[in-house]
């Protein structure tokens, strides 16, 4: 868990910015809502060789859009200039609620709380 608090204390350099501006461009299509604000983007990691690493979560283990969003993330991420290779590393902890989303996303939702 550390860790995970780590990344969200952690500021983002330009280009992890850059690439967390491009994953608002990916959108869920179950929900018509992106990644970002949906909160399933846990960290983004740029190396000075371009590799870029996502962890990321899903909304469900068993989500079928797995592998497509798979592509439009990593496509999304390689559009960015800088990036070179995008690495996405899916975890299930911490799990995945309605509390990690946006109030932009709730609202688009007609989530309450």
């Amino acid at each position: 868990m550390a860790s995970e608090e780590q990344a969200e204390e952690r500021e983002y350099s330009p280009l992890e910015n850059k690439v967390m501006t491009a994953l608002e461009d990916v959108i869920d299509p179950e929900l018509g809502i992106d990644l970002v604000n949906l909160g399933l983007i846990y960290d983004v990691k740029v190396d000075e060789e371009g590799t870029c690493v996502v962890t990321m979560t899903l909304t469900t283990m068993g989500c079928p859009l797995g592998d497509m969003l798979h592509d439009s993330i990593t496509k999304a991420v390689c559009d960015v200039e800088g990036v070179k290779e995008c690495q996405i590393n899916l975890v299930w902890e911490p799990v995945w609620d309605l509390s990690k989303m946006s109030r932009f996303a709730k609202i688009a939702l007609g989530v309450h709380g």
